[in-house]
């Protein structure tokens, strides 16, 4: 190929081998959707939906939407796709901020952990609930104590006499017996986060169950994950329906649902709650963990990354709208069993899937089945980020090195970073393990990803260049991005992410876990894991410089951050215009019709075979190869 040779199916073919691609582009817009996702549009979302203005805080939420999320999910697929390589190698773009791709590792590593720790406690419930009574509807069992009160104990009829004061009385002192369970049994929680405990084996073995799981499903990257999200993507979509169709069938479920929609305009001039919204938004669509960018990798060159991303988005939070009629349908249904109120109720995060929705399962007949699948709908929604997240630190592993024996061997690679996670993810199974969840849940992945995010907007529009870059997608896509995107990527997006990190910073508050509030030192650790993350940008960008050529500082600066010579288009025949090889014009000409016409270029190439005089034979050759 080097020789002047029509750069044809040979090249591209070796191309594909070596790295892979998409067997089609569904399998590509379905591991998205599955990846953007997750969990939280289940146990998140509704809950802040109804706690800042039901109805009205989707105006905020969409707004966002239109401003951020949209245009940084774009951002970030074109980025990948353009380059074909995952959040390291795309960084070829400006090498001074290879340090961003790092830290969207490190985000992904402490995700990946405590991600499978949740699905390793609904295959656990999952599990237990092939009975045909679940565990947690009555208050007989070992692990309750005398303050247990299950919504089906005792004489209903004689419960219902007694007035309505005492009702309330007992329900405001009362503990569930599914909370007993989680916490006592499950669980086994201890007092304090220093305070570890026994591993709890059944979690440990979920634990073990998931990352096989998670393994297997990746063990041909993204060829063998391509096949498994058919089913990942879209089988939650029919439990969500089937728990919905049962959930605004039952007494009570308009009352939650109202309770989850009606809007209180009032809030909408509250900052928290466009705070709230953008945030959501943001964390919602898995932006600047590093997983868009592998995923986009994997596209052919010409694809409309553009389409992909406005139908992903959409989707994403068009399935966060539809649980919380699923969730809200069950917990108004609950409320009016117990006769409270549905904010008595409604829960968010673990609480919210792990006590509140199963407890209100009880309440309905074949109660076993319904749980089941519920419990099913969240393992598939997680593994579903889950992939991603593993795919990502593999595809950066194996780009990085880039020789024919890694990726000869990525099966084992893949297979390294699963042990690795599964053995990191055991303290998370220990009695104090939903500790250590949280505190990863709530330090490690939250203002480090609004950094990443804002400085690579940044170095992509202003460092190596909008012009540049418009430019790229032009070539790419064969139009320029749109001009609302355009203006969204130099300004709106950069200030809504700024916006994000200074609400953030205003807005926080130590972490507790119901009652129990965090020590000191613990929250140190969520800050060192946070900063873990960010910190490899400067250090990253330091040793750049200091290995850079130049005289003085300002011109290792500009070749630090100037744009690397393989930087561009993976495939050879891609690689028009100013990427273009400084071959003879001939060669050029070919680079740019050949893609297009093939035969005709295959018959120009055989025809003008004199023209590299020498290597004239085997360039006609080539071509009718």
């Amino acid at each position: 190929l080097q020789n002047g040779a029509v750069p044809g199916e040979q090249g591209k073919q070796e191309k594909s081998v070596k790295r892979g691609n998409w067997g089609n582009q569904i399998e590509f817009v379905l591991t998205s959707v599955g990846y953007a996702v997750g969990l939280g549009n289940v146990w998140r979302f509704p809950y802040l939906c109804y706690r800042n203005g039901g109805g009205a805080f989707m105006f905020p939420y969409f707004i966002m939407l239109v401003f951020c999320g949209i245009p940084l999910f774009f951002m970030e697929l074109s980025f990948g796709q353009f380059a074909s390589q995952g959040c390291l190698g795309v960084w070829r773009v400006s090498p001074m901020f290879k340090g961003v791709g790092y830290g969207m590792m490190v985000v992904s590593t402490y995700i990946g952990i405590y991600y499978n720790v949740v699905i390793c406690i609904a295959f656990y419930y999952f599990f237990v609930s092939m009975t045909h009574v679940l565990p947690w509807t009555y208050c007989s069992n070992p692990w309750n104590t005398p303050d247990c009160v299950g919504v089906l104990d005792g004489n209903l009829s004689s419960r219902a006499a007694l007035n309505i004061t005492q009702l309330l009385n007992t329900t405001q002192k009362r503990t569930s017996p599914s909370e007993e369970y989680w916490r006592r049994y499950v669980l086994n929680l201890s007092d304090d986060i220093g305070n570890l405990g026994e591993v709890r084996l059944p979690l440990l073995g979920c634990l073990g169950v998931s990352w096989v799981v998670v393994f297997l499903c990746l063990i041909k990257g993204v060829k063998s994950s391509g096949k498994v999200v058919y089913f990942t993507a879209t089988f939650p979509y029919v439990v969500l329906t089937i728990l919905f169709v049962r959930g605004i069938t039952l007494e009570g479920a308009v009352t939650g649902i109202m309770y989850y929609l009606t809007p209180q305009w009032d809030k909408i001039l509250n900052a928290k709650v466009w705070g709230d919204a953008a945030s959501q938004i943001f964390y919602s669509l898995g932006c600047a963990w590093g997983g868009l960018i592998t995923m986009a990798s994997y596209n052919k060159f010409n694809n409309n990354c553009y389409r992909d991303s406005i139908i992903i988005s959409i989707t994403n939070c068009a399935t966060s709208v539809y649980a919380g009629f699923v969730i809200f349908s069950i917990l108004g249904f609950m409320a009016n069993h117990l006769g409270v109120d549905v904010s008595k109720v409604a829960d968010h995060g673990p609480g919210l899937a792990f006590v509140a929705y199963p407890e209100a399962l009880t309440l309905l007949p074949i109660s076993p089945l319904w749980s089941i699948l519920f419990f099913f709908m969240l393992i598939l929604l997680g593994l579903g980020t889950q992939f991603c997240l593993l795919e990502t630190l593999v595809t950066a592993i194996v780009d990085e090195v880039g020789n024919e024996w890694i990726i000869r061997k990525k099966t084992f690679v893949t297979l390294g970073v699963a042990v690795a996670g599964f053995l990191l993810g055991v303290p998370l199974t220990t009695q104090a393990g939903i500790y250590w969840l949280l505190l990863m849940d709530n330090y490690a992945a939250s203002f480090s990803l609004v950094v990443i995010s804002c400085i690579m907007c940044v170095a992509i529009m202003y460092i190596y260049g909008h012009r540049n870059y418009f430019k790229d997608i032009e070539m790419m896509l064969g139009f320029p991005p749109p001009l609302f995107f355009q203006i969204c990527w130099r300004f709106i997006s950069p200030a809504i992410i700024f916006f994000i990190l200074v609400f953030t910073v205003i807005q926080y508050r130590p972490i507790s876990y119901n009652e129990y509030v965090y020590p000191t030192w613990a929250i140190s650790i969520g800050f060192l894991m946070a900063l873990s993350s960010v910190i490899c940008i400067p250090i990253y960008a330091i040793y750049k410089v200091c290995r850079s050529e130049g005289d003085t500082l300002l011109e290792r600066l500009k070749n630090a951050t100037k744009a690397s010579k393989d930087w561009g288009p993976a495939l050879p025949e891609h690689r028009s215009g100013r990427y273009a090889p400084a071959f003879s014009p001939s060669t050029e000409s070919h680079l740019e019709v050949q893609p297009l016409q093939p035969e005709k270029g295959q018959s120009e190439a055989a025809a003008a075979s004199p023209v590299q005089g020498s290597n004239g034979s085997a360039h006609s050759q080539d071509s009718r190869l």
